[in-house]
C-alpha cells in the first residue's frame, strides 16, 4: 500500500478523536477500510512527485470528486501557510456572507445638503464618507467631483474625511519584505483611490535614444530622478526597472535605473510614492484645482457631522464583479480592503483585521466548514502567520460548489492557460480552460486550489499546498495533477 492511503488514514483517525493505544488497536482495521477511499498516487503522478525530490511531510493535498469520492489526500488536517490561495477564503466568505449584488458608497455630504452662496462658496466643511471601496478609481473620483461642480459648489473651506468604517488598519508597506514601493504591499484604506499608486509612464524618443518619465497622475512633489538606459536589440519582454522612493524635504523624489529595448515601445511601472491619505489627499486637490474649484484649509481626517446630508455619492462595481478582479489577478490589498468590509457588515464599524477574522470564520462556520487550525490575519495571504488546512479548504469549495453562488465564485478564479495567474500555464489543448484554479506563491510557499473538469464530465476539487524551502520544485507536480484530472 502506498503511503499515500495510510496518510490519508491517521488524518481521518485524528478528525474522527482516535488517540493513543486504544485507537492504535484498531488503527489495521481503520485503514484497510480507507483504502477505498484514497487511492495511490497513479505511477506517472508518483514518478512527478518524486521528482520533485520534496520530502512528503512538506505537502497537504486533498483531491475529491464533487459529489463522489476522495481520490487522494496527504497531511489533509496539518495547518499550512497558503499564500494568496487564502483569497479564496476571503472572497468565498464575503460573496457568501454579503451577497453578490452588495455594493460600496463613496458619499459626499454638506450642510443642508450643500447650500451655497452667489459665489459658489458652500456653507461649512464638505464631509466625505468614505465606504471602503476595494477599486474606487481616479476616474469615479473625478466624476464625483464633477457632480459637486455641476451643483455650483466652486469653493472649499476644507474637507473632512470620515474614513470610520474601518479602525486602525494601516500597516507599513516595507514590513513583510522590504519592498515598501511595490503595489502589492499596499496598506488597506478606507478612501483608497486606484489602489493608492503611481504610475511611472516612459515615452520612447527614437531620435533622441532616450526615455522620457511622466508621472500618472501627475501629483504635486513626485519627480522622477535618473536615467533608463536606451538598448537596441530586440524586444526581450518587459523591461526591468530598479526604483528607489527617496524624500526630498516636502517633494518625494523616485529614482530609478535600469535599460529598457526601443524596441519594446512605451512601458510603464507601478510604484507606491506616497501612504493612502496623502495620495488621497493630493489627488484630491489636484483634481479639484483642474475642475475650477478651491480649497481654503485643505484636508482633514474627522467624522461627518450630525444633520449633514448627502450632496453627490458613487455606488462601486457589484462584489460579484469585485472578485474576479482579487482572485484572477491576485490583488493583495482589494482582499485586505474585502476582509475588512465583511468584519465591518457583520460586526460593526471601526473595522479590524481582528474582526474581519472573526466575521469571516462565523461565515465559514455557519456553512459547516472545518476551520480548527485557521489563522486568518490580514485576508489576502501575503503573511507568514496565515494557516489553513487542505481538508477545510476543500469542504469550503464543495460548500461553495453546492451553493446557488457557485456560478458567480467560480467564475472570479483564473482559468487554465486562458486568464489571470494561470494564462501561461496548462495551455495545451487538453488542458486549457478545464480548471478554475487560485495560485499562491511566497517565499518557502507554493499552493494551488480549485476545480477541474475532467473528460468524463465529472469534476473535482482539488488542493494542494507545500511549505517547504523548495516548494518552487511543486509546480510540475501541480500541472501533472490537474492534467490528470482534466483527462478522467
Amino acid at each position: 500500500m502506498s503511503l499515500w492511503a495510510p496518510r490519508l488514514g491517521v488524518d481521518l483517525m485524528k478528525k474522527n478523536g482516535w488517540r493513543g493505544a486504544g485507537g492504535l488497536a484498531c488503527a489495521a482495521a481503520f485503514l484497510f477500510a480507507t483504502q477505498a477511499l484514497a487511492q495511490a498516487l497513479p505511477a506517472d503522478l508518483e514518478k512527478s512527485w518524486r521528482a520533485t525530490r520534496l520530502p512528503d511531510s512538506s505537502l497537504s493535498l486533498v483531491v475529491q470528486e464533487i459529489g463522489g469520492p476522495r481520490l487522494m489526500a496527504m497531511n489533509a488536517s496539518t495547518p499550512r501557510n497558503p499564500a494568496s490561495v487564502m483569497k479564496m477564503v476571503t472572497t468565498w466568505s464575503a460573496l457568501s456572507g454579503l451577497g453578490p449584488d452588495y455594493t460600496w458608497r463613496t458619499a459626499f455630504h454638506a450642510k443642508g445638503g450643500g447650500q451655497i452662496d452667489a459665489q459658489g462658496s458652500l456653507a461649512g466643511p464638505l464631509y466625505l464618507k468614505a465606504g471602503g471601496d476595494p477599486l474606487l478609481t481616479i476616474e469615479d473620483l473625478w466624476g464625483l467631483l464633477r457632480e459637486l461642480r455641476l451643483r455650483g459648489i466652486k469653493n472649499l473651506t476644507e474637507v473632512v474625511v470620515d474614513r470610520s468604517r474601518f479602525g486602525r488598519v494601516s500597516t507599513d508597506p516595507g514590513e513583510f519584505d522590504g519592498a515598501a514601493d511595490r503595489p502589492y504591499n499596499a496598506s488597506p484604506d478606507a478612501m483608497m483611490v486606484g489602489l493608492g499608486a503611481v504610475r511611472l509612464l516612459f515615452q520612447p524618443d527614437r531620435q533622441a535614444r532616450k526615455w522620457i518619465p511622466i508621472v500618472d497622475p501627475p501629483l504635486q512633489g513626485i519627480r522622477i530622478n535618473g536615467d533608463i538606459k536606451w538598448s537596441n536589440v530586440a524586444c526581450p519582454g518587459s523591461p526591468s526597472i530598479a526604483t528607489q522612493i527617496v524624500p526630498a524635504g516636502r517633494d518625494i523624489v523616485v529614482n530609478v535605473s535600469g535599460t529598457a529595448a526601443g524596441s519594446c515601445g512605451e512601458f510603464s511601472v507601478y510604484r507606491l510614492a506616497l501612504s493612502q491619505p496623502d495620495y488621497f489627499s493630493a489627488l484630491f486637490q489636484m483634481l479639484w484645482k483642474e475642475l475650477g474649484g478651491t480649497l481654503a484649509k485643505g484636508l482633514r481626517d474627522g467624522k461627518v457631522a450630525a444633520g449633514a446630508e448627502p450632496v453627490v455619492w458613487h455606488e462601486s462595481e457589484s462584489l460579484a464583479n469585485t472578485i474576479r478582479q482579487i482572485n484572477k489577478q491576485s490583488n493583495n490589498v482589494m482582499a485586505r480592503t474585502l476582509f475588512l468590509t465583511l468584519g465591518a457588515e457583520r460586526m460593526g464599524e471601526g473595522a479590524t483585521p481582528q474582526s474581519g477574522a472573526s466575521a469571516t470564520l462565523a461565515v465559514l462556520n455557519g456553512q459547516r466548514v472545518d476551520t480548527r487550525g485557521w489563522v486568518l490575519d490580514n485576508g489576502a495571504g501575503l503573511s507568514r502567520e496565515g494557516r489553513v488546512t487542505a481538508d477545510g479548504l476543500a469542504g469550503m469549495l464543495d460548500a461553495a460548489w453546492r451553493s446557488p453562488l457557485m456560478p458567480e465564485f467560480i467564475s472570479s478564479l483564473a482559468i487554465s492557460g486562458v486568464d489571470g495567474t494561470v494564462r501561461r500555464r496548462l495551455r495545451n489543448d487538453e488542458v486549457k480552460g478545464m480548471a478554475h484554479l487560485k495560485t499562491g506563491t511566497l517565499r518557502d510557499v507554493r499552493a494551488l486550489a480549485g476545480y477541474v473538469l475532467g473528460a468524463s464530465g465529472k469534476r473535482y476539487i482539488l488542493v494542494s499546498i507545500v511549505n517547504d524551502e523548495r516548494s518552487a520544485g511543486v509546480r510540475a507536480f501541480d500541472d501533472a495533477l490537474v492534467s490528470w484530472l482534466a483527462a478522467r
